[in-house]
C-alpha cells in the first residue's frame, strides 16, 4: 500500500501541469504535496522541510531540472537524507536521458505518457525513498555509537571511516592478497589544501559539518569494496585491489578527485569549495613487493609532485621504481 503521507514538492513553471499533477496525486489519496513554479522556490521549501519525492519539469527558466538537481544533491550531503527525483521531460532520447542519471537524476516522467506514467513513478519513488532514508536513519544510529566505543580505536570518531590504524591494516591485508593470488593493490592518499587554514575561520561546528559531507561524497565516488579511511584532519586514503595494472589509468583516480574539487559542499553557512590534491601508489604482483610502511612513504613523497600540479601523482611500483 503507497504511503499517503508520503511529502512531495511539485516543482514546473507551467502552472496548469504543475496542477494537473497535484490534482492527480491528491485525488489518489495523497494528503502532503506542495506545488511551487521555479527551481529555487523548490530550494526554498525543501530547506524549511525535507520531501521524500522532488517532481519537477527539467526545462525551466533560470534554474532547469539538472541544475536543480545538484542543489538538492548539496542539500541531502548535508541534512543526511536522500530525496528521490522525477524528471518531466519531452526528451526521450538515450543520450539525453544518460546525462540526466550521470547529474543524480532517478527517474523520468514522459510528458507524451504523463497520465499514464505518474503514478506507478511516484509508487516505485516511495517504496526507494523510504527504503534509502531508513538506512541513512540506522547508519547515523550505528555511527552515533561508533564514536562512542570507537571500536578498538579502528574507526575516527568524527565520520565513523576507518582511521589511520585501519588504513595501516588494510593496506597490509591486500599487499598479502595480491603476493598470493595476484592482482593490483592501489594505495590512494587525498590531502585537502589549506585545510587548517580554512578551519581556523570556521567554527568546530561547521568543520564537522565539512569533514562529513566531504566524507559522504567520497565514499559515492569509490567502489563499494573500496576501504576509506580518515587518517588525518586534511588527509583521507583509500586502500582499493584492482584485477591489472592496466586498469590502473589516471582517468580513474581523477574521477575522485574532480568529484571534491568541482563541485561545492553545503553547510549550514552556505556553499564552501574545497581543494585536494591526490597521489596513488600501484603495486602490481611482477618483482619484489613492498612494505606498508614503504608504501606509505612513497605516496607521502609523491604529494610533493602532485602539490607542483596542483593535480594529482600516479606511481606505479614494479620492484624498479619507474614513474607512471
Amino acid at each position: 500500500m503507497p504511503n499517503l503521507d508520503l511529502p512531495i514538492v511539485i516543482v514546473d513553471d507551467a502552472k496548469f501541469s504543475s496542477t494537473v499533477i497535484a490534482k492527480t496525486l491528491t485525488t489518489s489519496g495523497y494528503r502532503d504535496v506542495r506545488v511551487v513554479n521555479d527551481g529555487q522556490s523548490a530550494i526554498q521549501q525543501l530547506e524549511k522541510r525535507k520531501t521524500s519525492v522532488l517532481v519537477a519539469d527539467w526545462l525551466m527558466p533560470g534554474m532547469d531540472g539538472l541544475e536543480l538537481t545538484r542543489k538538492v544533491r548539496q542539500l541531502d550531503e548535508q541534512s543526511n537524507h536522500f530525496t528521490y527525483i522525477i524528471l518531466l521531460t519531452g526528451k526521450e532520447t538515450p543520450e539525453a536521458l544518460q546525462e540526466a542519471f550521470e547529474k543524480g537524476v532517478d527517474d523520468f516522467i514522459f510528458k507524451s505518457d504523463m497520465s499514464r506514467q505518474l503514478l506507478p513513478r511516484v509508487y516505485a519513488a516511495d517504496r526507494m525513498a523510504d527504503h534509502q532514508n531508513s538506512l541513512l536513519i540506522a547508519n547515523k544510529l550505528l555511527l552515533e555509537n561508533n564514536r562512542h566505543l570507537e571500536q578498538n580505536n579502528m574507526l575516527d570518531p568524527e565520520t565513523g571511516v576507518g582511521n589511520q590504524r585501519m588504513a595501516h591494516d588494510s593496506l597490509t591485508r591486500q599487499l598479502k592478497h595480491t603476493e598470493s593470488r595476484g592482482g593490483v593493490t592501489c594505495y590512494i592518499r587525498l590531502e585537502i589544501q589549506d585545510w587548517q587554514l580554512n578551519r581556523h575561520h570556521q567554527n568546530y561546528i561547521l568543520s564537522q559539518e565539512l569533514s562529513a559531507s566531504i566524507t559522504r561524497r567520497l565514499r559515492g565516488l569509490i567502489r563499494p569494496l573500496d576501504v576509506l579511511c580518515r587518517i588525518m584532519d586534511d588527509t583521507y586514503v583509500i586502500v582499493a585491489q584492482f584485477n591489472q595494472l592496466e586498469h590502473c589509468k589516471i582517468s580513474v583516480f581523477r574521477r575522485i578527485l574532480d568529484g571534491i574539487n568541482h563541485t561545492s559542499f553545503r553547510t549550514s553557512s552556505g556553499f564552501h569549495n574545497v581543494k585536494c590534491i591526490l597521489s596513488v601508489c600501484c603495486i602490481g604482483d611482477k618483482g619484489s613487493l613492498p612494505t606498508s610502511d614503504q608504501v606509505e612513504q612513497e605516496c607521502i613523497g609523491q604529494l610533493g609532485q602532485a602539490r607542483q600540479s596542483k593535480s594529482l601523482s600516479v606511481f606505479h611500483w614494479d620492484g624498479l621504481k619507474t614513474e607512471a
